[in-house]
């Protein structure tokens, strides 16, 4: 490994570290109020951070040795995320409230990939799966890969065939590439997300389809740089992440988001929002950490591959 490879990762480990201690300091921004069960609760206000909290650390504490302070902190960060939910109580309680929602199983599952389970909850939502009224709830393509992976983490038979949802996406239809733009952006991450575990499981990626973002990946992420967008760039550093090998070139947007981060370890979700503000910073930062968890995992194999 040489010397600039080092100041590299040195770089993008910065980044984690900074961006996980600032969601450590803004941990209580995450917690479920006392709405989290109301018929009219804002779930994107409450259920949605949380979850997207727990993913992110289900992932870093899966990449990073147990030494490692990010797995201390990323570890901490899951066990606050747990007792928000009762130890996996609320699931159930909400589970009997809105039987057929699938978001509850989404955070849930979220949690139980990094081996925190509820089984009285797992067994009741078991059973409403069986139904054919969850297996034809109408949901957009990328949606139903992440109700597919909730499946798998929750012990509950596939509802689809991966392969299918998969052909209705954007992505999987391996569209012009230069078609792309915000919205598509962050679907054909999340498919990417879906397929990889959020980038815990090797070989999710067809080999089609990891050759058509070695391909275009680069391109995609240098116009989101150039555009300040940094939520997305970062989606799509941990899209890089995920595959076998980054594509060339993707490593490069680091110093960009290094630049863009503020003092207090916030990164802003783009150009303009520069203040350390929790509604405009903590998913950006959330993707901070994790792109950089999945780019250092990489860097790690590297190592190991020079050391040989």
């Amino acid at each position: 490994m040489t010397a600039t490879t080092v100041r590299r990762s040195r770089r993008v480990e910065q980044v984690a570290e900074a961006a996980l201690a600032w969601v450590s300091a803004h941990r209580d921004q995450f917690a479920l109020g006392e709405d989290a069960l109301a018929v009219d609760g804002q779930v994107n206000a409450s259920w949605k951070p949380l979850g997207e909290l727990a993913q992110v650390c289900a992932t870093v504490t899966r990449t990073t040795p147990r030494t490692d302070p990010l797995h201390a902190c990323a570890r901490d960060l899951l066990t606050f995320a747990w007792q928000q939910t009762g130890h996996g109580e609320l699931f159930l309680r909400l589970q009997r409230l809105e039987p057929f929602a699938t978001y509850p199983l989404e955070v849930y599952a979220a949690l139980a990939s990094a081996g925190l389970r509820h089984e009285a909850y797992e067994a009741a939502t078991a059973v409403v799966a069986r139904t054919r009224s969850w297996q034809l709830t109408e949901q957009r393509p990328t949606r139903r890969l992440g109700v597919l992976n909730a499946e798998r983490h929750s012990g509950i038979p596939a509802h689809d065939q991966w392969s299918r949802a998969l052909g209705r996406t954007w992505l999987g239809g391996l569209p012009e590439p230069w078609t792309f733009e915000r919205a598509t952006g962050y679907a054909l991450t999340h498919v990417v997300f879906h397929l990889t575990d959020w980038g815990r499981a090797d070989g999710g990626l067809p080999p089609q389809l990891a050759s058509y973002l070695t391909d275009w990946l680069p391109a995609w992420l240098d116009t989101c740089v150039e555009a300040r967008m940094w939520d997305l760039s970062c989606e799509l550093l941990a899209v890089a992440g995920s595959m076998p090998e980054p594509p060339p070139g993707t490593r490069d947007a680091w110093p960009h988001i290094a630049a863009a981060q503020l003092p207090t370890g916030a990164l802003p979700e783009e150009d303009g929002h520069d203040r350390d503000d929790f509604a405009h910073c903590y998913h950006s930062t959330l993707m901070a950490a994790f792109a950089a968890a999945l780019t250092l995992r990489h860097t790690g194999r590297d190592q190991q591959e020079v050391l040989r």
